[in-house]
């Protein structure tokens, strides 16, 4: 994740070109998610920021992932950071939507560096204005006390539930092609998914089993970005499920407002990790989603919480 290789295989299927992102043509997507957490350092005069620069994966509306940019600004964050001190938290701010098909400026301030904490302000910029702003803090590791709520029983073994190429692939459309064939990770979901409908009880929860589709490096800073990138997958879903809303329901916008994170425990992403999610709370346009994760031996490696614009036809 601080220095990690571009080994990229040029000839592999998959994704299309989009003008000036940088990312390969037929590209795999476990490959280009690599590619894109390893940021480049910018030349010419630093202010107090330290700066990188990132490119974007295609989008079928040219609109940025918001976790990409989220998993970017914090690898971009951990390349100022000594090698002993992981990432445990992330709170940001998504301030504007991002143009895919330029590059992005990621500018890190460096705010403390103490005797076992480092904390990091990181902003995402295009044309000279913050799309992101992030803080997040690192820790030397240590021991102490140790909790954690349990992992749900009963859930299904991933390959027993559909895979989104599985439920999108036969569609189509850019955007199922795009969800179920483009996307760097394999999402299946628990219940039934809400795509293009919403099925049973409208209840106010939603789980998916994740993993990457291809095996990445031993690296666990690439890993703790990578789940940062899939964090986002997903979880404003039990908000809309709740309401009986559906990914297509016509005049529906949708947008990510904040994200935060806590990492507990170490987890590799391209194994099956459950992400269960459930929404508190809906007003004023806006929902609220808390998330955990665990990986299959039932340890919590993270939790995540993000408030999301949710708008539909009056």
């Amino acid at each position: 994740m601080r220095d990690v290789p571009r080994e990229i295989d040029r000839e592999e299927r998959t994704l299309t070109k989009t003008a000036n992102t940088g990312i390969p043509q037929k590209q795999d997507p476990t490959k280009a998610l690599i590619e894109l957490l390893n940021l480049s350092e910018a030349d010419g005069a630093q202010t107090d920021e330290e700066i990188f620069v990132g490119v974007s994966l295609p989008q079928p509306r040219s609109r940025v992932f918001g976790g990409q940019v989220l998993a970017q600004a914090l690898a971009a964050a951990i390349r100022t950071v000594e090698d002993n001190r992981p990432v445990h938290s992330m709170h940001g701010y998504f301030l504007r939507p991002g143009d895919a098909d330029r590059p992005i400026t990621f500018g890190v301030q460096r705010l403390r560096d103490g005797r076992s904490f480092s904390a990091r302000r990181a902003h995402a910029y295009q044309d000279g204005v913050p799309i992101l702003s992030m803080i997040a803090s690192f820790q030397v590791p240590d021991d102490g006390i140790n909790h954690q709520d349990p992992m749900p029983e009963g859930v299904p073994d991933p390959e027993e539930v559909p895979s989104t190429a599985d439920l999108l692939g036969g569609l189509d459309h850019p955007v199922a092609q795009h969800w179920a064939y483009e996307r760097p990770f394999d999402v299946r979901h628990i219940e039934s998914s809400i795509y293009l409908k919403v099925d049973g009880e409208r209840t106010a929860h939603n789980a998916v089993w994740m993993k990457t589709l291809g095996p990445l490096p031993d690296d666990p800073d690439l890993h703790r970005a990578a789940l940062a990138y899939a964090s986002d997958y997903t979880l404003l879903e039990p908000v809309l499920r709740r309401h009986g809303l559906s990914w297509i329901t016509e005049g529906m916008s949708v947008a990510s407002l904040d994200h935060a994170m806590w990492w507990h425990r170490p987890a590799r992403v391209d194994e099956w990790l459950l992400y269960v999610q459930d929404s508190p709370n809906a007003s004023g346009s806006r929902g609220l989603a808390f998330g955990r994760i665990f990986n299959q031996a039932g340890h919590l490696v993270a939790s995540v919480a993000q408030e999301g614009m949710v708008r539909i036809p009056k």
